[in-house]
């Protein structure tokens, strides 16, 4: 049987598998402009890990399908709002489009739930901050942030304490910044917090304060165990470059 024949039937086998399992999108386009590539793509990062079954292979897979098609996951939860709008539905939708990089949908999305009397919750008010902090809108996130600790005064979050910082950081507001990223470390000192908090006592010109924040975590991240080193990798290159810098 010629090559050329058996690409094209594997093509048509491997569409009308795409079509069955809700896949068309975006692999028949894949398939059919990329010969044999898109096909032997649509094995792997489809099929090869349906048939191992492993967790790791699967989180391989999403990581490729979400590069291949970023949006897929949005367009899957707008459908699912648009048959069922509960908060919880609408909620999933409005991270997602953080996540996509669709900050002005995400901000209706939270204030529509925030409208709502069953909605009217802390954590989707920090959402909405959340978004507004993406779409680098700093002051509106703070804004947003001081009206969520004046309705829940008792609501304590160190990751919307950390936003909060960042955004006082980002509207050019150091001195308070570094007071909150100072306050942080009293009862959150995560490793991004640290980070963050020397390179910003850094470009403030306290160079020495910085070095000794930077050398703490290097020293913390040394006595952790390898997966917390793993995890935290990204915080530990920052302190490193920063005390070499």
């Amino acid at each position: 049987m010629p090559v050329a024949l058996v690409i094209i039937l594997l093509q048509i086998s491997l569409i009308y598998h795409a079509s069955r399992t809700g896949r068309m999108q975006p692999w028949a386009f894949i398939i059919l402009l990329v010969p044999l590539i898109g096909a032997l793509a649509y094995i792997v990062v489809e099929l090869v890990p349906e048939w191992l079954g492993s967790h790791d292979v699967q989180k391989a897979r999403k990581r490729v399908a979400n590069k291949l098609d970023p949006e897929k996951y949005y367009r899957e939860l707008s459908d699912r709002v648009v048959v069922t709008d509960t908060i919880a539905n609408r909620a999933a939708l409005a991270e997602e489009c953080v996540a996509v990089g669709r900050y002005d949908e995400a901000e209706q999305h939270y204030d529509h739930i925030l409208s709502l009397p069953m909605g009217h919750e802390p954590l989707f008010a920090l959402g909405k901050a959340k978004a507004q902090f993406a779409r680098r809108r700093p002051a509106d996130a703070l804004a947003t942030l001081d009206e969520l600790q004046k309705a829940w005064p008792d609501y304590n979050s160190a990751e919307a304490h950390l936003l909060y910082a960042r955004a006082l950081q980002d509207a050019g507001r150091t001195h308070e910044a570094l007071e909150e990223y100072q306050a942080l470390l009293d009862y959150a000192p995560s490793s991004e917090v640290k980070a963050r908090y020397g390179t910003l006592l850094k470009s403030a010109g306290r160079v020495d304060e910085a070095k000794v924040v930077f050398t703490e975590l290097l020293i913390q991240m040394k006595r952790s165990p390898r997966h917390v080193r793993k995890a935290q990798a990204e915080w530990i290159a920052v302190a490193e470059k920063q005390i070499a810098g």
